[in-house]
């Protein structure tokens, strides 16, 4: 049995959508799926609904975006198994919004530099709650301006240390804030590909706000780093996740959906961590009701 938790679709910044998503796992092999699109629940329930109709098991989860201003380091936090998804929906409009606000400085940038309109690069956000990078590499591309997304042109634009980017700040929520969130919509808090952002000397603070696990198979962590996060979880007790972080087309690497699965026990893991957690909650509430 597979499980790829960690995926994309058109309602963010994935170029499959969710049905597609769907039919891909199960023609696949892969049993479960969390389709975890960027600061966006909005395919929660259909996905559900669709997995059932193919058999996939599709558990809820989000993407929620976060920055830890102590570091200076962006954090992805996987919020997965919330009890009331709709409780997440404040934080991901806020940071939807900042998003937004940033794309259209972007978009108009692009405008300015290339024979392209606004609404061209809209176009090629269709379907999405949002405009990506990637959605303008896509007009960029269908204008003849470069061959793939993430080529020259991309780093050009879009790297921190290129003296042509076109990047505009987004405002993003803190760790600390993201976990709350999470926690406050009864969901389990996971950290993100720390191979990515380079988050590994963070991980102790994040467990003290109460991260409750780590993505440890994922294609942006080395093979060094994986078996480091898996030695880290065990003694720290902390759940293990995996995914492949597919988005299509629109992938950073070349990643087939389940290429990065989690064992069968780390799924069974975590979908028993909530109930076992409310265990040892009644028993130290017993133990301390009974000293008093």
């Amino acid at each position: 049995m597979a499980a790829d938790l960690h995926c994309h679709t058109k309602l963010s910044d994935g170029s499959v959508g969710i049905e597609d998503l769907i039919i891909i796992a199960q023609k696949s092999g892969i049993d479960t799926i969390a389709i975890t699109d960027h600061d966006c629940i909005a395919g929660t329930v259909r996905s559900q609904i669709i997995g059932k109709r193919y058999g996939v098991n599709v558990i809820s989860g989000v993407e929620l975006s976060a920055f830890d201003f102590d570091a200076g380091k962006n954090v992805h936090i996987l919020a997965y198994l919330a009890d009331s998804p709709d409780r997440l929906e404040a934080i991901c409009k806020k940071t939807s919004v900042a998003r937004k606000r940033a794309a259209q400085i972007m978009m108009l940038k692009i405008a300015a530099r290339f024979p392209i309109t606004s609404d061209f690069i809209i176009s090629h956000a269709s379907g999405s709650t949002n405009l990506y990078k990637q959605h303008i590499m896509h007009a960029l591309m269908d204008a003849g301006y470069t061959n793939e997304i993430f080529g020259d042109l991309y780093h050009t634009l879009f790297a921190e240390g290129s003296a042509s980017n076109i990047l505009a700040p987004t405002k993003y929520p803190t760790v600390e804030e993201v976990i709350n969130e999470a926690h406050g919509a009864g969901a389990v808090a996971i950290l993100a590909y720390p191979g990515k952002n380079n988050n590994f000397d963070e991980i102790d603070k994040y467990v003290e706000m109460g991260l409750d696990g780590i993505e440890v198979w994922s294609p942006h962590n080395t093979p060094e780093q994986t078996e480091e996060l898996t030695k880290l979880c065990k003694k720290k007790k902390l759940l293990m996740t995996g995914g492949s972080d597919f988005h299509g087309i629109y992938g950073t690497k070349t990643v087939t959906l389940g290429s990065y699965p989690m064992p069968q026990e780390h799924l069974e893991k975590l979908m028993g961590y909530k109930a076992k957690k409310k265990r040892a909650q009644r028993k130290l509430e017993k133990e301390l009701a009974a000293k008093e």
